[in-house]
């Protein structure tokens, strides 16, 4: 077989993007961030409020094995809080 020809599947994948499916990536979302002094931070507990950066309507940075992808929005589904992605950032230097 030829390097460029495609092997496709049964149900029309290609097979050499089938071997990357299983595989785990970490994803994350930042709501925002706060700089504190130890001594603040050491101080906190049970029913601390710590600011964050950010308003409540701002995307939240979504990252992939520690690399900013996209923008998002704080959605609820049903009982548990997920993303809705508004931006796929561009691959260039800003992330």
């Amino acid at each position: 077989m030829a390097d460029d020809e495609t092997q496709v599947g049964s149900d029309g994948t290609d097979k050499s993007q089938k071997a990357v499916y299983d595989v785990s990536v970490e994803v994350y979302a930042v709501l925002g961030t706060a700089t504190l002094p130890i001594a603040q931070l050491l101080k906190l507990g049970r029913g601390a409020v710590v600011e964050l950066d950010r308003k409540v309507n701002d995307p939240v940075d979504l990252f992939v094995n520690q690399r900013r992808i996209a923008k998002a929005d704080v959605v609820v589904v049903e009982d548990h809080l997920a993303i809705n992605i508004t931006e796929v950032l561009k691959r260039t230097g800003d992330y």
